[in-house]
Formats: C-alpha cells, structure tokens, sequence
C-alpha cells in the first residue's frame, strides 16, 4: 500500500448510499508502513465542482469515470479494508492531493 493509491471498499463507512465507494490514501508513507491499524483516505465522488479541495481523477488513474478526490471528507479505515486496487495517482496528481489537503485542513495562508 502506498500514498495516492485507489482502493474500492465495500460497505463505505457513515450514510453512504453506495454499495461500494473508491478511497485514495492519503497518510503520509511512514503510517502506512507501520503497525497502526488504520489509514486516513479521501472519497472519490463522480460529483466534480472544481473547488480547491478535490483533485480530478478518471480513466489514467484505473476509474471508470470521471470524478474526483474529496479531500474535505477525510476518514479513517482500517487497512484490512483496502483490497481492492483501483490504481494511483501520479506525482502530479500527488502535488494537487498535497495541495487540496492543506486547503480542506487549513494550512495553507489565504
């Protein structure tokens, strides 16, 4: 497992409507790599409204569809959860993922 992969869940925790929801992790290498349970991810929605805290992903990451990462929608799942890989951003999508998180967290200096 690895910062920026796409995993597909089923049984998406909270509401969520749907049988099955993509995540892409977004906690730093080091917490992956640990022995802590859980992961911090951020839902992919098809939804697209351009605001600086999603990133558009679609086909070249290993979705169906367009869509994109909310990053103001973060959540915890454990890694047993993540099985099934949908596929990864790449370093530029990455750059975007950092930078919409510092936006969605509140880092970042208006």
């Amino acid at each position: 497992m690895t910062r920026g992969d796409l995993y597909r869940v089923a049984r998406p925790p909270g509401n969520d409507p749907k049988r099955f929801r993509v995540f892409a992790v977004v906690s730093r290498q080091a917490l992956i790599d640990s022995r802590f349970s859980t992961v911090v991810c951020a839902p992919v929605y098809s939804a697209r409204h351009g605001l600086s805290t999603q990133v558009d992903v679609g086909p070249d990451e290993g979705l169906r569809h367009d869509s994109s990462v909310h990053c103001d929608e973060l959540v915890s799942l454990p890694k047993p959860r993540l099985t099934h890989f949908v596929g990864r951003l790449d370093a530029e999508k990455l750059r975007a993922l950092d930078d919409s998180l510092m936006t969605a967290l509140g880092v970042l200096d208006d």
